[in-house]
């Protein structure tokens, strides 16, 4: 490619993510991790959760697999409208406090890793514990200056003690 070419070539690639420095970084993930993880147990809006993540998006899960981005927006609709029935089971997300970890991927965006627990209830019944796990989050910063979750691993998932 002569030397123009590739001149004019980056000049009109996009530029790359300006990932923010610590602590604004962790507030920022932190806002994402809640946004995201309040959508997908509270709330019903696959458009929503269509724009917090990547079209290319990866969801790893040791007990479920791979699941690429239109199974996952399509899983989340039918876990959605299951949830309108009164004696659905309702789940409820709690990030386990001092576990929250955000690291900079410089020209990219973060990775984000914690652990968290997992309660459930039957309708309107009592809530009890039911399991813990860890996960991983690679976000990707957008030229549009937003976070979108690109990666997840969700691992080592256990039934509560």
């Amino acid at each position: 490619m002569p030397l123009l070419a590739l001149l004019a070539a980056f000049a009109l690639s996009p530029p790359a993510a300006q990932v923010p420095a610590q602590p604004a970084l962790t507030e920022a993930i932190a806002a994402r991790d809640a946004a995201l993880f309040g959508l997908m147990f509270n709330g019903c809006d696959p458009a929503a959760l269509t724009a917090l993540v990547t079209d290319d998006m990866e969801f790893y899960h040791d007990k479920g697999g791979l699941m690429g981005h239109d199974a996952f927006i399509a899983d989340y609709a039918t876990s959605c409208a299951a949830k309108r029935a009164p004696d659905a089971w309702r789940s409820r997300r709690e990030l386990v406090a001092g576990t929250l970890k955000v690291y900079a991927i410089p020209g990219f965006g973060a990775v984000e890793e914690g652990a968290h627990v997992f309660y459930e209830r039957k309708g309107d019944g009592p809530e009890r514990l039911a399991g813990k796990a860890r996960f991983s989050i690679l976000w990707k910063l957008g030229a549009d200056g937003q976070w979108r979750m690109a990666r997840t691993f969700s691992i080592d998932h256990a039934a509560a003690p």
